[in-house]
């Protein structure tokens, strides 16, 4: 049975991560259906979370913007760009003009417009950017709903010390697989506790997260894995948890790697230590990767119905877009499983004893 301490440390390991992180197709008429500018719509960031329709009839929950400028703080609703997101509505604070632009946020010039280079890009400065996003309430939103889980969890482990009841017994198969078949055999039997809590909010909040964004209405339909900056940051804390937990024998494999001549140091030392930093991208991009792509697939599979105009693609379509979607459920649970083995690999090589 998992010790109460465990669950008390993932709860407390969730608080650290907590302050880090519809379908539409209708065009005006004379339009053609943009389907790359659809589906990176529905995959990107937003300051506003889309709830349903399209234009300026569509209906959106308005995310609080919070910018740092050159005058300090300066915040208001997204809700006062009016769903523009090409630069024209200009929003005045503080004497200074803001517009945003495929969701970035400019200051504007004396007049109000925004500058663009031959390639099409903005050229205007940008205030240093805090919002509240999509992808930011959808972690806030995916955290409460951990601790929500996990703390009566925790809880019942104090009143019951017998067999588990509710939610905890439902959960604890899971957390001791990632235990018994993660941690144990990647770490050590010796070290392995240390690092569970770790282990355990990364493989709970990448499942939930991916689980969250498979459906398909508000306040859900935001996938945290589809931002890369998200699945980065994570990548950075086990590449630093697996930096300091590193003893004396983990740098002596990379600085003097046993077993090969020395003369080829010069060669090796440089590959061991580039080898360091492409683990976490490799990773974040695979996270990243992986998740993203089974959106753009869903995405374009319903898209054909709209780019070939007819009603008779759907049947094939929507089949296969179902047979995806169910298929997400696997990769989501999936890919914590393979993002939370291969952290536990790279803490347990960095714990490694040497062996006489």
């Amino acid at each position: 049975m998992i010790t109460r301490n465990i669950i008390q440390h993932f709860v407390l390991s969730l608080l650290f991560f907590l302050p880090f992180q519809g379908f539409s197709a209708e065009t005006k008429e004379g339009e053609t259906f943009d389907p790359v500018g659809m589906i990176m719509h529905h995959i990107g960031d937003s300051h506003e979370f889309h709830i349903y329709g399209a234009g300026e009839s569509s209906v959106s929950l308005p995310l609080p913007v919070i910018l740092w400028t050159e005058n300090g703080l300066v915040t208001f609703m997204s809700s006062e760009f009016h769903h523009d997101n090409e630069g024209k509505v200009v929003v005045e604070r503080d004497g200074m003009k803001f517009a945003r632009f495929h969701e970035e946020i400019f200051y504007t010039d004396a007049d109000g417009t925004l500058s663009f280079d031959e390639s099409g890009h903005v050229t205007n400065n940008r205030p240093w950017n805090f919002s509240i996003t999509k992808n930011v309430l959808s972690l806030i939103i995916v955290s409460l709903l951990l601790l929500a889980v996990f703390i009566p969890m925790a809880n019942s482990y104090k009143k019951n010390q017998r067999a588990p009841k509710g939610i905890a017994a439902f959960l604890e198969p899971i957390v001791l697989f990632v235990r018994d078949d993660i941690a144990i055999p990647q770490i050590g039997e010796k070290k392995h506790t240390r690092y569970m809590p770790y282990l355990l909010t990364i493989f709970f909040l990448i499942w939930f997260g991916n689980l969250f964004g498979l459906i398909p209405f508000f306040p859900f339909a935001s996938t945290l894995t589809n931002d890369i900056l998200f699945t980065g940051f994570l990548a950075v804390v086990t590449f630093l948890i697996t930096l300091f937990s590193s003893n004396k024998n983990y740098w002596k494999h990379i600085f003097a790697t046993p077993g090969v001549p020395v003369w080829l140091s010069p060669i090796m030392i440089p590959v061991e230590i580039l080898g360091m930093f492409t683990k976490p991208f490799a990773l974040m991009v695979r996270l990243f990767a992986n998740i993203t792509a089974g959106h753009i697939i869903i995405l374009s599979l319903v898209s054909l119905i709209f780019i070939f105009k007819t009603l008779a693609v759907s049947p094939v379509s929507i089949a296969f877009a179902l047979f995806i979607n169910v298929l997400e459920l696997l990769v989501a649970v999936l890919q914590a499983y393979v993002f939370t083995l291969l952290s536990a690999l790279f803490i347990g090589q960095a714990v490694e004893e040497e062996h006489h």
